[in-house]
């Protein structure tokens, strides 16, 4: 289901902010509308380009929460997007506030945060105990219940331990737990913990929740994997502006082929 239909940039009047960053990015500056005709949309680009600069913005002007350690008001990194997320004019489809927005790097705080609110908890529950020694059982049990109901719900939600998985697969772990039915999901480069295994089980996730539970992603990637997803439209970020492409035209696609058919004539250059 597509809930964000098209986003316009309307730029700013004052000269001087229309030449700073990131007004001042090329394919920023060259951006007037942004439509979004498929349920999975790919911005591809080389680094620099724009690609996760855009995203941040629209993740900002849709008001999504964000997976992370901090909010977007007051994540101190997105504060020269600012400007860019309220110049931009978002139509929907069908207006959602369900889904979210996450970076890859945001992810490791997001998991450090959760480690440390489990043991808080933790130590919350030992501190009552020896408070409340003497105390009748059922006054124990009426005074731990609510760090118990916490650390179930997270176990539930999240497993034992992100801290105590590999990257990819906590990471994975978050996803699933995360996704709701008729969500707007904006992802930056999600493929960095992943191995092409799990980027494959990623598209077959992707797929579920888009056939089956009606969610739309928007995602900016450097991977050839993730980029197969069947009837995904592909935005490129490299160039004047931004232009819509077929998948065997993506240049990390052809140059992920033409290495694996021959490696030797890439490497000899080295």
């Amino acid at each position: 289901m597509i809930h964000l239909a098209t986003i316009r940039l309307n730029k700013p009047d004052d000269e001087e902010e229309g030449e700073r960053f990131p007004f001042s990015v090329p394919i920023i500056a060259s951006l007037e509308q942004l439509d979004f005709t498929a349920e999975v949309t790919f911005l591809v680009g080389e680094n620099g380009s724009g690609k996760s600069t855009l995203l941040e913005a629209i993740a900002y002007a849709a008001g999504l929460p964000v997976v992370g350690s901090e909010s977007v008001e007051k994540d101190k990194t997105l504060t020269a997007i600012r400007p860019l997320a309220r110049s931009l004019k978002l139509a929907w489809a069908k207006r959602t506030r369900r889904g979210f927005f996450m970076r890859t790097e945001d992810f490791f705080g997001f998991s450090k945060q959760l480690t440390g609110i489990r043991e808080e908890y933790e130590a919350d529950l030992a501190r009552l105990d020896r408070e409340m020694e003497g105390r009748s059982t059922t006054a124990r049990n009426l005074a731990r219940s609510p760090y118990l109901k916490e650390l179930h719900d997270m176990k539930q939600r999240y497993g034992e331990d992100l801290g105590a998985r590999s990257h990819g697969e906590s990471y994975f772990k978050v996803f699933q737990s995360r996704f709701v039915p008729e969500g707007l999901y904006m992802l930056d480069e999600p493929e960095a913990p992943l191995s092409p295994l799990r980027q494959l089980s990623f598209i077959t996730m992707l797929k579920e929740m888009v056939l089956e539970k009606g969610a739309q992603f928007i995602i900016a990637t450097h991977s050839p994997i993730l980029m197969a997803f069947p009837n995904a439209a592909i935005y490129n970020f490299d160039g004047d502006s931004v232009r819509r492409i077929a998948y065997e035209d993506v240049e990390h696609v052809r140059i992920t082929r033409d290495f694996l058919n021959n490696p030797q004539q890439f490497l000899k250059h080295l």
